[in-house]
């Protein structure tokens, strides 16, 4: 297999990323496609004119997305979208340390062990930041809130760390990214997604860790109430898709459907809605 991401040949405690293997992230990714199929209706990305910010600009850019936490999905789903617009890109991003431990190989696509209690892992993290901010190649994402939280609770609070790696930045963007996980009309729910607007990391140096970390929160927060309305709103679309995943009830439910649809010379359509995600 073959690995890249690593800036340098550095040692212990210098700013580099773990090695990143592009064959192992590949059968990765067919995984997590089918596994994400299976247990959604759709993954689906608010519009610009339906509230949503829009789709980055990163080109030649390094890049922070910042995210809030709904639920056990998440990583998945950042894995996704990462893959499905910008494929040029690795994605990496912190995990708990003790989690990962159970998964050794994902070391070897993009996430990195941190310890959140200690202060080797702060440190850890920020050198990894520090090295995907010399990287035009690499999305580092952060579950910024750093546990599960409820995606209507208000106010956003982030974990202080979040503040810290965009003070310590020196180019790029950094971009807030939400998500949250409402049913619809099928067995199956949605997986919603939006971005907020791209914040410019290195243009204000006198701005404090502390006073990131407010502006970060009130960014995702707005990203989040947009996301929130359109989810209300049961429009898809709002949205456009960016994978199609399940639809119907199966079992004798859909087959007497699918009767019946038969008996009336109709196609038969699973969805309850009449509306099927095709990316």
């Amino acid at each position: 297999m073959t690995d890249v991401g690593r800036d340098q040949q550095g040692g212990k405690g210098e700013d580099v990323l773990p090695p990143f293997s592009q064959t192992l992230f590949g059968w990765f990714m067919w995984r997590v496609r089918k596994y994400l199929a299976r247990n959604f209706h759709a993954v689906r990305l608010l519009t610009e004119q339906a509230g949503g910010g829009p789709v980055p600009a990163i080109a030649g850019e390094p890049v922070i997305f910042y995210s809030n936490h709904p639920g056990w999905w998440d990583p998945l789903i950042f894995l996704a979208v990462g893959q499905t617009l910008f494929p040029d890109r690795m994605v990496y991003g912190p995990i708990d340390a003790a989690a990962l431990g159970k998964y050794k190989f994902m070391e070897r696509i993009g996430f990195i062990g941190i310890d959140p209690q200690s202060r080797s892992g702060a440190a850890r993290f920020l050198r990894t930041v520090r090295a995907a901010g010399r990287r035009t190649d690499v999305i580092y994402w952060i579950t910024a809130q750093g546990e599960f939280t409820d995606p209507r609770i208000r106010p956003a609070v982030l974990r202080a760390g979040v503040g810290h790696a965009a003070a310590a930045a020196e180019s790029g963007l950094i971009v807030p990214f939400v998500v949250e996980y409402p049913f619809w009309s099928e067995r199956c729910p949605e997986a919603l997604v939006a971005f907020g607007q791209s914040i410019r990391l290195g243009e204000s140096s006198d701005r404090s860790a502390e006073e990131w970390t407010e502006l970060l929160a009130r960014g995702l927060e707005t990203a989040q109430d947009h996301l929130a309305a359109a989810a209300i709103s049961r429009d898809p679309h709002r949205f456009t898709p960016l994978l199609a995943g399940h639809v119907g009830v199966g079992g004798v439910y859909d087959f007497v459907r699918r009767a019946q649809a038969f008996l009336r010379g109709e196609r038969f359509d699973a969805s309850h809605s009449g509306e099927r995600a095709v990316p």
